[in-house]
Formats: structure tokens, sequence, C-alpha cells
């Protein structure tokens, strides 16, 4: 059996090619941005968190030198909270008070209680007056005589020496027209002198003040104590770890990473303070409160004392964690920037 082989002028079939293999494309430059980005900031807050922990863990570490400083910034805050609170105590149990002003109106004594009772209903139809009460000379002595406790030296008067009397009640207690309600009273001639009830509560209001004007003050002097006691802390601590602060320096570090730490540090030590605060003035008021309530009751006052409020536990210990991590920002500002590890 033969085979027949491809004729001479046959064309040789040629091998095929393999198609190229297309690499796949890389992600975009904006993708791989976003991506190093992500990272950057995953970094960021992995290092805060250690940072906060490494903070208390340190604070807990050394237990003595914590609780005296956290003692030291309670005692500065607790002082003008308490007396704050006091102050506003004190505004809530007057501030009804100037409703009951009134104008003690002594008429004359040839004034009967005719025209002493149609006086007092002429009064009572102005418009700058809510309403009038008449005392008669009779009532005021009888009255004078149980308050006082002088019946004897009373009856051996001849005559009876009060003057007859109307209490107006105004209806606006704005010092403006108390005193222009006043002058008009005075120009009357039945009228013998018209006297001013209210000038007391009003003594007391500038009184109160004056102490909110002082707490200010005293408010402002001890946060700086307490900014400065944080920087003496933190001072300490940069001390105590030179040659850590240095060998991070020499890797790389940045002055942020370094700092951190030691501001989450002054966050936590006044954060601390203003708790063990709050406490402390819960506690002054709970041992004052009972004494109070005796006072105001024997003035026929049924107002108790207020505690610090709900508002005020929130505000006073964010307040002192800002004063300690601004005591601490100052202190890392100043010494940090005092090691160098090429001057080492």
């Amino acid at each position: 059996m033969t085979t027949k082989r491809p004729g001479r002028n046959a064309t040789p079939l040629k091998p095929k090619r393999a198609a190229p293999v297309t690499p796949p494309r890389r992600s975009s430059g904006a993708r791989a941005a976003r991506s190093a980005w992500r990272d950057r900031l995953e970094s960021w807050r992995l290092h805060h968190r250690d940072s906060a922990r490494d903070a208390l863990l340190r604070m807990r570490a050394a237990p003595a030198a914590t609780a005296m400083t956290v003692l030291v910034i309670a005692i500065a805050l607790a002082l003008p909270a308490g007396i704050t609170v006091l102050l506003e105590n004190a505004q809530a149990a007057t501030r009804g008070w100037d409703g009951n002003a009134h104008l003690s109106v002594f008429l004359k004594d040839d004034v009967d209680s005719d025209q002493q009772r149609a006086l007092a209903a002429t009064w009572q139809a102005r418009d700058d007056v809510a309403r009038t009460q008449s005392v008669t000379r009779e009532q005021a002595l009888a009255e004078f005589r149980e308050l006082s406790g002088f019946g004897d030296v009373l009856d051996a008067l001849p005559d009876n020496p009060l003057p007859p009397l109307i209490m107006v009640y105004p209806v606006d207690a704005h010092p403006d027209q108390l005193a222009a309600l006043q002058s008009a009273l005075n120009a009357m001639p039945e009228v013998d002198l018209a006297q001013l009830d209210v000038l007391w509560v009003q003594r007391l209001h500038a009184m109160i003040e004056l102490a909110g004007r002082i707490v200010g003050a005293l408010t402002l002097a001890l946060a700086l104590a307490v900014v400065l006691v944080v920087v003496n802390t933190i001072r300490l601590a940069i001390e105590s770890r030179r040659e850590e602060i240095v060998v991070i320096k020499l890797v790389g570090g940045t002055d942020g990473f370094v700092r951190r730490p030691f501001l989450y540090t002054g966050f936590w030590f006044g954060l601390a303070g203003g708790l063990v605060s709050v406490v402390l003035v819960q506690i002054a008021l709970l041992w004052i409160g009972s004494p109070i309530d005796e006072l105001t009751a024997l003035y026929d006052s049924e107002y108790s004392l207020v505690g610090i409020g709900f508002v005020n536990v929130l505000v006073l210990p964010l307040f002192a964690g800002l004063l300690g991590l601004m005591g601490a920002w100052l202190a890392v500002s100043r010494h940090l920037n005092d090691i160098d590890p090429q001057l080492l």
C-alpha cells in the first residue's frame, strides 16, 4: 500500500500563533488614593484608642499620685460649683418676692375711716394699682399689741398713736413704676408718708448679683489653678518618659504621635476631677440641706434646697476635662520641643 505525498508545489501549513495575553488593568489612581486615605484614617483612629487606653493604664499604675492630683482638681472645682448652686437656690427662693411689692401709705391723723375707705377705692381704680387694703387705726393697734407683746404699755397711753394705713399693690413692680406711683401718692394732701416696702428685696437681689460676680472671678482663678496643676503633672510625666520619646523620634515618630498620649492623660485627669467634684458638691448639699429646711420652716416657707442638677452634672466634668486638655497641651508644647535626639 503506497501513501501519497503532497505535491512539490503544495504550500505547507503554518502553525497558528497564540493570541497575546492581555494583562489585567491596574486600579485607577483615585481608588488607590482613596484606599491610602482610609488606611491613614484607620491608623489615626487606632492610635487614638491605644493612646487613651495607655493613659488610663498609666494612671492606674500610680494610684497614689493619681488620687492626689484628682482630689486637688476636684476641690478646686467644687468650691465655685457649690457656691453657684447656693446662689441659684437663693435666686429661686426670692424670685417670687417681687410680686409682694407694695406701698405702705400712712394717712394723716385727721383722716377718718370713711375717708380712708374712699381713698382706697379711688386708688384701686387707677391703672397702675392692682388692689388696695385698708388698715384702720384700731386694726393696726390690735395687730401691734398681738405681735409686740407690749399690751400693758399701750393701755397706759392716752390715745392711739398709730395712723390709718392703706397698703397699695402696684400692677408693675418695676423700680421706675414704683417710684412714679410713690411720688403721686405722696403729693396727695391726705397722705402723710408713702413708703416703699420692697427696698430690702432690691438690696437682696443686688447682693446676690454681686456674689455672682465674685463667684465668676473665683471660678476663673480656680480654673487657672487646675490648668497649672495639670501642666505640672504632664511635665513630670514627660520627664519620666524622656528616653521613650527620644527613641520614638529617632525612628521617625511625629510630634503629634508623641503628644497624643499626654493629651489624653490631661483629659482623663480633668474628667475624673470633675466627676469627684460633683460628688463633693452633692455631699455638701445633703449635709446642709436639713438645717436649711428647718430655717425655711421657721419662716413658714415650703422651699427646699435644690441639688446640683442634671445639666451641671454633665457640664462640670466636661468643663474640667477641657481644662485638663488645655493644661496638657500647654505642657507638651513647652517641654516636648526641648527633647531633641540630635542633641543627645
